[in-house]
């Protein structure tokens, strides 16, 4: 069970699961929290996640390309 729900999480870009992270609170809560504030702000949150998913992407790219590189 804890096998699939990482595969989950990473597919699904991990964003909550890094904010959580870097916030110290767990995974879930702030799942929930973009739930609620995505039905209030009717999906504008939904921008956010998008911005931090595309960036957390980048910075992968970048850290990859500089071990292959041996910075």
């Amino acid at each position: 069970m804890e096998q699939l729900r990482r595969t989950l999480e990473h597919s699904a870009f991990g964003v909550c699961a890094w904010m959580g992270d870097k916030m110290g609170i767990s995974r879930s809560r702030v799942r929930t929290y973009f739930i609620y504030l995505s039905c209030l702000s009717l999906g504008s949150s939904l921008l956010f996640y998008f911005f931090v998913a595309f960036w957390l992407n980048v910075r992968e790219y970048m850290r990859e390309g500089r071990r292959q590189m041996g910075w």
